[in-house]
């Protein structure tokens, strides 16, 4: 049977705030994205192939950082892009993700500062280096990635604040993160601290290989710890092994009380136990670069959940997150996403 949610019939109850400091705490990968302009001649001479995404070791992540020359670094990381996100529509937030002591540690703890994150890093190990993704952008716009996961996916229970954890309204874990079992475990012990502290515990699944791979863990997480869900389409239907989305959703309504399902340009779903609420997405005059819409939305959605708007609306401020960032290059707000909402919303 699923655990006992803290929620009234739609809307989590956030109100208690006795020990609160922050809207939303995240937890996921620290990882810092390096953005690099090269030629289709710097692609072939590296072995890349146009317009992938490739997972690299840390002898290959050494050479291409250096190889990419000049490049522009920012912190990255599907988790700390929500977060940031949160931050741009003025909530207070805090992530815990594992940094080494290094210059791409460094470089993440400062830019996350510096958009307004409470960043606390897990202990390091001196052999492992910051996780990166390096990004050769060629003239005609196309993003060529090779994401170096490094010391961030070592992140378990004994890196995780307990204190940061009960002091935020919100946990947010991010599903990248589950693929080893200190991870598994970690997510559990943390949903276990923020309920005990009546938080509201969400979870984005972030990618259907992801799910795919640990599909029965994700499905007991769900239906066991997990009040809010993130998914878009497809990650839904590999969490229940249908091509139905109809389907799907049915199983959904079982499991969580509160999901929000993302299918690009039809807009989202927003699922509770006793109803579906379908949302259209915001306006865009031009879709240049997919990369963060989910993890924008997931910010809108939250944001709107820690300020007690009603379901429908919190989509809203997610579809509105995610049309700005889907409008230029990169995972990241370029304006102020708080400027961006209409008078109802704000």
């Amino acid at each position: 049977m699923p655990r006992s949610h803290p929620f009234t019939a739609h809307v989590p109850s956030l109100t208690n705030k006795e020990g609160i400091l922050y809207d939303v705490v995240g937890v996921g990968n620290a990882l810092v994205d390096m953005i690099a302009m090269v030629d289709d001649a710097f692609l072939a001479s590296n072995d890349m192939v146009k317009g992938s995404m490739a997972l690299i070791e840390t002898d290959r992540a050494v050479h291409l950082s250096t190889a990419v020359g000049a490049s522009t670094r920012t912190s990255g990381g599907s988790g700390a892009n929500t977060i940031a996100g949160i931050a741009s529509l003025g909530g207070d937030v805090a992530f815990i993700g594992k940094v080494a002591n290094d210059e791409f540690g460094d470089v993440f703890a400062a830019d996350m500062k510096t958009v307004g994150v409470d960043f606390r890093s897990g202990a390091p190990d001196s052999s492992v280096p910051t996780g990166r993704c390096i990004i050769a952008v060629t003239p005609d716009a196309q993003r060529t990635m090779n994401t170096f996961l490094g010391i961030s996916t070592q992140l378990s229970f004994s890196d995780l604040d307990s204190d940061i954890i009960s002091a935020g309204a919100v946990l947010y874990l991010e599903g990248y993160l589950f693929d080893r079992d200190e991870a598994k475990d970690a997510f559990r012990k943390a949903a276990a601290v923020a309920h005990a502290y009546g938080r509201v515990v969400s979870l984005t699944l972030s990618d259907s290989f992801c799910v795919d791979r640990h599909r029965a863990d994700f499905q007991s997480l769900v239906r066991n710890d997990i009040d809010v869900l993130f998914a878009n389409e497809d990650e839904l239907k590999s969490l229940y092994e249908t091509a139905d989305f109809d389907e799907a959703v049915e199983l959904l309504r079982r499991d969580c009380h509160i999901a929000a399902v993302t299918r690009s340009e039809k807009g989202s779903v927003v699922v509770t136990r006793d109803d579906i609420h379908s949302v259209p997405a915001a306006p865009v005059a031009s879709v240049v670069d997919t990369t963060g819409a989910g993890d924008l939305f997931a910010a809108g959605f939250l944001r709107g959940l820690t300020q007690g708007k009603d379901l429908t609306s919190c989509a809203r401020i997610g579809a509105i997150a995610a049309a700005e960032v889907i409008s230029h290059v990169g995972p990241r707000p370029l304006v102020s996403l708080s400027s961006l909402l209409p008078a109802d919303l704000q």
